[in-house]
């Protein structure tokens, strides 16, 4: 379960696709987990005005400035400005978790017997794939700094992270082939229909 969310946009005068009269609208905001990449949308409390990039707890204790957590979201359902503002918020959170994401780059293992987790990083296939194994091998990975000087032919690796956290976060769950594999953004259940 998430603790804290980042809000990505907020709508005080609700969804503009809310068919009820203006007055029976409540405002809404939309956040994105700081832990499991969760979209969710949220409702604040009454009187709290938000601001994109504001973290604000969602946790199970009291929360200060969000009523409650009124359901989890597809990347579709998003707002047009939470969209853009997603790949940010994301950069964000990978900074601020780099050891997490490094421990990625040092742990990574095979998903099949020819294919490996670490092909899934856009840009990484096997050559690059199998230069990362032999440097991680010589000594684990300290920063994202320190992938870059060791391995020169790899791209930004922090870059590499946030893409693929927002192509996880962008499919849709009926994807096959590379698709189906989740690094960083957890599936959940379809919806029954």
């Amino acid at each position: 379960m998430e603790e804290y969310a980042i809000i990505l946009d907020y709508l005080p005068l609700g969804r503009p696709d809310d068919e009820r009269p203006l007055y029976k609208r409540e405002p809404i905001a939309f956040g994105i987990g700081e832990k499991y990449f969760t979209l969710i949308e949220l409702i604040p409390k009454k009187g709290v005005e938000l601001k994109p990039y504001e973290r604000v707890y969602i946790g199970k204790e009291k929360r200060d400035k969000i009523e409650y957590i009124k359901r989890r979201i597809t990347y579709d359902e998003l707002s047009a400005a939470a969209k853009s503002e997603l790949p940010y918020v994301v950069e964000k959170i990978v900074e601020q978790n780099e050891k997490t994401f490094v421990d990625f780059f040092n742990k990574a293992g095979p998903i099949t017997t020819r294919f490996h987790s670490l092909e899934l990083l856009p840009g990484i296939g096997k050559k690059l794939m199998w230069e990362i194994l032999e440097e991680r091998e010589k000594k684990p990975f300290e920063s994202f700094k320190d992938i870059e000087e060791r391995v020169k032919t790899i791209p930004d690796p922090k870059k590499l992270i946030v893409k693929r956290i927002l192509l996880e976060l962008e499919e849709s769950r009926e994807r096959v082939g590379r698709g189906k594999y989740k690094l960083f953004v957890p599936s959940y259940p379809r919806k029954r229909r």
